[in-house]
């Protein structure tokens, strides 16, 4: 496993297991426990997805299943707009801890930027309060645009670890990846493999078909050698496997070059300049 250091020094396993759009049920646990057990160390929740609770046994099963301790995994959750404002941040970490059955977490995220910049500025201002509190291990953002970025940073004491975005080879985010490197910040993928969308891409099978990987181990290192920590999706054992197996090689510059050219700026997801939930 690869690990990303933090601009706190902190470091983060550079591939997790996503769970959004999974059932509250034995379906999250079960992919949960089995990503542990295979060797993932970081396992990307959120309180909006409605699976923290069998999220929460996955990785407590796991723990037991792999002979590890909570302090070897790296669990993510986020904080949703309902619980925006300084005064609210609190509230919803502790949800998210209870619902999880956790005593911390290892990264908390303030999941969209929202539509009023003094709110998102304010609940920024709770986030640092987790921080500074020593609650939480890091704090950081999702969907934020390079503008959103610059406000936090003109209204802020702690900056934002990471950046955890839409990023894949449609719609690979130069001027933001670059942002994010001059500042400092790390970025991760959310959704890396376009809800499959982007495994049948001819390019994409094209290189996977050369160097006898599948389409998506091709995507995941992709976004590895761009430097990205990626979170892809699977509640089925083997490709949950497989996801995870991509260490052993890399793609040459030619082969980085073809995905990225892929580009056309398509999002699958909402635009944060005008998603408010």
């Amino acid at each position: 496993m690869k690990y990303k250091t933090f601009n706190n020094d902190n470091t983060m396993p550079q591939l997790g297991l996503g769970v959004f759009r999974v059932e509250n049920d034995d379906t999250a646990k079960n992919a949960v426990k089995h990503a542990i057990e295979s060797g993932y160390r970081s396992i990307d929740a959120a309180l909006v997805y409605g699976n923290e609770e069998m999220v929460g046994r996955g990785i407590q099963e796991g723990i037991e299943a792999a002979g590890i301790t909570r302090e070897d995994l790296f669990i993510t959750s986020k904080l949703w707009l309902d619980d925006f404002g300084r005064d609210n941040v609190a509230k919803g970490y502790e949800t998210s801890l209870k619902n999880l059955g956790l005593d911390y977490l290892d990264l908390y995220l303030i999941h969209w930027p929202g539509t009023d910049n003094d709110l998102m500025i304010d609940t920024w201002k709770g986030m640092e309060d987790l921080y500074n509190a020593g609650k939480v291990k890091n704090i950081g953002v999702s969907n934020f645009n390079v503008e959103h970025l610059e406000t936090l940073k003109a209204h802020s004491e702690i900056q934002p670890v990471i950046n955890q975005v839409e990023f894949h080879p449609y719609f690979t985010q130069e001027p933001l990846r670059n942002y994010l490197k001059e500042e400092g910040i790390q970025m991760e993928s959310w959704s890396p493999l376009m809800n499959a969308e982007i495994l049948s891409d001819q390019t994409v099978n094209d290189i996977a078909n050369e160097i006898d990987k599948s389409p998506a181990q091709v995507v995941i290192r992709w976004n590895i050698d761009n430097g990205v920590i990626t979170i892809p999706k699977s509640v089925t054992p083997s490709r949950i496997e497989e996801n995870l197996d991509v260490f052993d090689f890399s793609l040459t510059p030619e082969q980085m070059d073809k995905i990225s050219s892929l580009n056309q700026n398509k999002r699958i997801g909402p635009n944060p300049a005008e998603f408010n939930g």
